[in-house]
C-alpha cells in the first residue's frame, strides 16, 4: 500500500504566530494552532495507507523520506517555501502533490512544481487522486467546482498531530459566508451559501479531542454565524455537551459584527463557553464600509457593538484594514482611537491587498492599479499590491509605522485593558492551563516581559491589574501577552526599534 508524507511549510513570522509568546512564555507550545486541513485529508486516504503529518512551525522537515507521495499544503504567505519543498523532494524521486488554500486559488503556478495539484475542496477530489494512485494513473489536477456536503467530512487524524505543541487545538463547522466584502477570497473559494457539519459530527470531533487532554478550542469558521439559525443549534448543543463534561473546553471563533445585534446569540456564545472572538471590523468610515461591500457593519455603531459582546462577557479580536479608496493619513488617527476606546488588544491591523480572484483584485486590474509584489497574501508587512487613492504609498507604509508603534507602548497596552474592562465586567475567557502552568507562565511573563520591560511597562502592568476582581485576571494576562508580543514583533520588522537599540 502506499505510503503519503504530509507537509505544513514553515509561515513567514507575522503578528499571528505570537512568536515572542510561544518563545518566552507558554509552556512547551511551539505555535498557536495546527494543520487542521491535513489532518482532514489524512483521514479521506484510504484505510490502509501510512500517512505522516509533519509541521514544519513545530518541528523539523526530514531531509529524506520512505513516503510514496509527499504532499506540500500552503497558504500564499507559504507559497515559496511551498515550492522549495515540492522541488526538494521531487528531486529525491517522490511523487509530489501540492495543495492548500493557495493552489485552490491559483493552481496554475504549481504546474511546473508539483506532479499534482489539488484545487478546492478535498472530501470528494482527494479520494479520487488516491484510487488514481493505486491504478498508476493519477492526473495532474484535480479540482473540486461543485457543492461538498460537509456530511461527507471525516473526523479529522487528529491522532497525527502533536496537539500539545499549540496553544490552541481547531475544529470547523461550516464553510462559506453570505457577505459580499470585495476584498475576500472566502466566497471566492467556499461561496455565499454556508454550510454545515451535522452536530453528530462535531461530537465526535470533540469526543476525540477530549480524549487527547484539549482545552483551548478555535473554531476556524471563517464566520460561524454565517447561517444564524444553525449557529444558534451548534451553540445550545455545545451549551448542552460542556454541561455534561465539566466545561473542559474554552472556546474560540471567527464571526461577523452583526453577532452583536442577537441578544439571543450572544447568550447562546456565554452558555457555550465561548471567550472571544475575531471580528473583521476593518474600519469605522461609513464610506469605507460601504465601498468595499462590509454592510454587516453599518447596522450599528461600531464602538457600541464591541461594548455589547463585551456585556456578555465576550472577547474582542479585531481586524483592521487601511487602504480602502477614501482612506487618508488621518484614518491612521480614526484608527488609533477606536482600537484605544473599544481596548481591543489584538488589533490586527493591515494594509489592503487585493488576493487573487477576488472582486477587489479585478477591480484594481481594471483601473491598472495593481502592482506586483512578492508576498500579496501578507498584509502586515509594509507593502501594498494596490496604488492608494488618497495617499501615496510610501505615506502609508509610514503612517503604518508610526500607529504600530503607538499603540504597543506599556502605557497603551494598559490604557487598553482598563477600557476593556469597564464593560467586560465577567469574562468568559479562562486560561485552560491547570494551576502550576498558570503559575508559570505568569511568572514568565512577570520577569520576562513585565520587569525586563523597566517603569513604563510595570506602572501600566500594576494599574491594569484587577486585583479586586480575581476573575479577571486569566484575561488581563492574556491581554499583556498578545500585547507584548505584537510589539516584539513589531519592533523586528516594522518600526525598526530593535534595530535602533542594536546600533545604539
Amino acid at each position: 500500500m502506499p505510503s503519503l508524507l504530509l507537509i505544513n511549510p514553515r509561515f513567514p513570522e507575522s503578528f499571528w504566530s505570537f512568536r515572542w509568546a510561544i518563545d518566552h512564555v507558554l509552556p512547551g507550545k511551539k505555535a498557536v494552532n495546527p494543520p487542521l486541513g491535513l489532518a482532514t485529508l489524512a483521514a479521506l486516504c484510504p484505510a490502509l495507507w501510512r500517512v505522516e503529518i509533519i509541521d514544519e512551525n513545530i518541528e523539523p522537515i526530514p531531509p529524506t523520506t520512505d513516503a510514496d507521495i509527499v504532499g506540500v499544503c500552503g497558504m500564499g504567505v507559504q507559497f515559496e517555501r511551498q515550492r522549495e519543498l515540492l522541488a526538494h523532494y521531487r528531486d529525491q524521486g517522490h511523487y509530489v502533490v501540492a495543495g492548500g488554500s493557495y493552489a485552490s486559488l491559483c493552481p496554475d503556478e504549481y504546474t511546473e512544481a508539483a506532479d499534482t495539484v489539488v484545487a478546492g475542496e478535498a472530501e470528494y477530489v482527494w479520494p479520487e487522486f488516491c484510487r488514481d494512485f493505486e491504478a498508476g494513473t493519477p492526473k495532474p489536477l484535480y479540482h473540486e467546482t461543485g457543492t461538498v456536503a460537509l456530511a461527507d467530512t471525516p473526523v479529522p487524524r487528529y491522532d497525527l498531530l502533536r496537539l500539545g505543541a499549540y496553544s490552541n487545538v481547531t475544529l470547523q463547522f461550516s464553510r462559506g459566508c453570505p457577505f459580499r466584502c470585495e476584498f475576500c477570497d472566502i466566497i471566492v473559494m467556499f461561496g455565499r451559501r454556508p454550510r454545515v457539519k451535522d452536530l453528530d459530527q462535531i461530537e465526535k470531533e470533540l469526543d476525540q479531542l477530549r480524549r487527547f487532554g484539549a482545552r483551548s478550542v478555535f473554531f476556524v469558521d471563517d464566520n460561524l454565524i454565517g447561517n444564524p439559525k444553525e449557529a444558534k443549534d451548534l451553540l445550545r448543543f455545545l451549551a448542552e455537551y460542556q454541561r455534561h463534561h465539566g466545561y473542559m473546553f474554552s472556546f474560540g471563533t471567527e464571526a461577523s459584527l452583526n453577532m452583536a445585534q442577537d441578544d439571543e446569540l450572544l447568550e447562546l456564545f456565554r452558555a457555550a463557553n465561548f471567550g472571544w472572538v475575531f471580528i473583521g471590523i476593518e474600519t469605522t468610515d461609513p464610506v469605507g464600509l460601504k465601498e468595499t461591500g462590509k454592510t454587516q457593519n453599518l447596522r450599528e455603531d461600531t464602538l457600541t457593538a464591541i461594548r455589547r459582546i463585551y456585556s456578555h462577557g465576550i472577547d474582542v479580536l479585531g481586524g483592521f484594514i487601511i487602504g480602502f479608496d477614501h482612506d487618508t493619513l488621518d484614518t491612521f488617527e480614526h484608527q488609533y482611537r477606536f482600537i484605544t476606546d473599544a481596548g481591543i488588544q489584538s488589533a490586527m491591523i493591515g494594509l489592503l491587498m487585493a488576493l487573487p480572484r477576488t472582486p477587489l483584485h479585478a477591480r484594481m486590474e481594471r483601473e491598472g492599479r495593481l502592482l506586483p509584489v512578492e508576498r500579496h497574501s501578507d498584509n502586515t508587512s509594509l507593502t501594498t499590491n494596490i496604488v492608494p487613492k488618497c495617499m501615496t504609498a510610501e505615506a502609508m507604509a509610514a503612517g503604518y509605522q508610526m500607529l504600530y508603534g503607538r499603540l504597543l507602548t506599556g502605557p497603551e497596552i494598559g490604557r487598553r485593558i482598563r477600557n476593556k474592562a469597564a464593560y467586560l465586567r465577567v469574562p468568559v475567557y479562562g486560561s485552560g492551563y491547570p494551576m502550576g502552568q498558570r503559575v508559570g507562565i505568569v511568572v514568565r511573563l512577570l520577569v520576562r516581559g513585565i520587569l525586563s520591560g523597566g517603569l513604563t511597562t510595570m506602572v501600566p502592568f500594576l494599574r491594569s491589574f484587577p486585583f479586586l476582581t480575581p476573575s479577571r485576571i486569566p484575561m488581563v494576562i492574556s491581554d499583556w501577552i498578545i500585547g507584548l508580543s505584537m510589539k516584539a514583533f513589531a519592533e523586528r520588522h516594522l518600526t525598526g526599534t530593535a534595530r535602533r537599540r542594536e546600533a545604539d
